[in-house]
């Protein structure tokens, strides 16, 4: 094995440069900038900090000072001033390929990981780098603002800096991806999770956050994803209030629509009829979304919809007229219940199904 350089291996030719330019006042010549910048550049691709490097460069000026005090203080300061300022900018420009070169490198990992692809076994290598563990079932918790973030938002790093001062260096990934901030975390710390949703809620200014299932092997991460994802769309959909999610409580949608066939010839066959009505059939929709989000207490959903109680359950008696099935009856309420959640899920009346 290569053992690395030692600093003193990139001042090679330094201290020549600076003599020759203080003898004669001239400016550094295109090739010895060249020089310079390539040296900062293998400098950092060895892992020397420029601190340590500008340091033993300020050493060596002082152990051939004695030499250059003919040129005059004004003439050595310029001279390493231009000599510093090449050999920085070439340290510069190798950290910052090194760094984008990284955050290619963790893009492509971040895709490969939340959308199933590339070999599980060269995924679960490079898991372990980031902290990933596939021997160990994982949850995802994806977070959604009113405006999209990306890796260099505020919210990123509020979110990032409040769960490393709570939980260190546990095996968590945060990034985001599609405008929307994911945290991936062991399943059974679900602390992590709640933290997360906690902050991120309050980071994006009052977005939404779904929780996934946790889910064994790199696969695991996929489907507890795409769970999270579904919970947004569904939240969505049905408008619902609450700003976590968790897509264990949700699965009674997934079945409900698992035959798009059957919920579409529900609710055409029990909702079709309030096109009759006037004004069409989406306020009385309204009126039983609100009625069944009440727990079925009229006044309750009178109140959310500024209606008054004899309006709400004049229009409840509209749906009794129009349907055949009075809202207020168990026998039918599951029916008409289920065929609302239908039409919200199918974006019915809006949209034919």
């Amino acid at each position: 094995m290569t053992r690395p350089e030692l600093p003193e291996a990139y001042l090679r030719g330094y201290t020549r440069i600076l003599a020759d330019v203080c003898a004669t006042g001239r400016r550094l010549t295109r090739d010895e900038l060249a020089l310079l910048r390539a040296q900062g550049e293998r400098a950092a691709e060895a892992g020397h900090g420029l601190r340590r490097l500008v340091h033993r460069h300020l050493a060596e000026t002082r152990t051939v000072s004695a030499a250059l005090q003919t040129a005059g203080v004004d003439r050595v300061l310029a001279a390493v001033e231009q000599a510093m300022d090449a050999f920085a900018e070439g340290h510069e420009r190798a950290q910052r390929l090194a760094m984008r070169q990284e955050e290619a490198a963790r893009r492509e990992f971040i895709d490969d990981l939340l959308y199933g692809r590339s070999d599980l076994g060269r995924l679960a290598e490079r898991a372990e780098r980031y902290g990933l563990l596939f021997s160990r079932a994982h949850a995802v918790a994806v977070a959604q603002g009113t405006e999209p973030v990306d890796d260099t938002h505020p919210a990123t790093r509020h979110v990032e800096t409040s769960l490393l001062a709570r939980f260190g260096e546990r095996r968590v990934l945060l990034t985001t991806k599609d405008g929307r901030l994911v945290c991936v975390a062991p399943g059974d710390q679900d602390d992590v999770l709640a933290f997360f949703a906690k902050h991120a809620y309050a980071a994006t200014d009052g977005g939404r956050v779904a929780i996934g299932r946790p889910h064994p092997g790199a696969g695991g991460v996929v489907h507890s994803y795409e769970e999270a994802l579904n919970a947004l769309d569904l939240a969505h959909r049905l408008e619902l209030r609450e700003p976590v999610l968790r897509a264990a409580d949700l699965l009674v949608y997934p079945v409900l629509t698992r035959d798009r066939q059957a919920m579409a010839d529900l609710v055409r066959d029990t909702l079709g009829p309030l096109r009759a009505a006037r004004g069409g059939a989406q306020p009385l929709l309204d009126t039983l979304t609100a009625y069944f989000d009440a727990g079925c207490t009229a006044a309750e959903a009178a109140r959310r919809l500024s209606l008054s109680v004899r309006a709400f359950t004049y229009r409840l008696e509209r749906i009794r007229k129009l349907t055949g099935a009075d809202p207020a009856d168990p026998v039918h309420r599951y029916t008409l219940q289920t065929a609302v959640i239908g039409a919200r899920l199918l974006g019915w009346p809006e949209h034919e199904v």
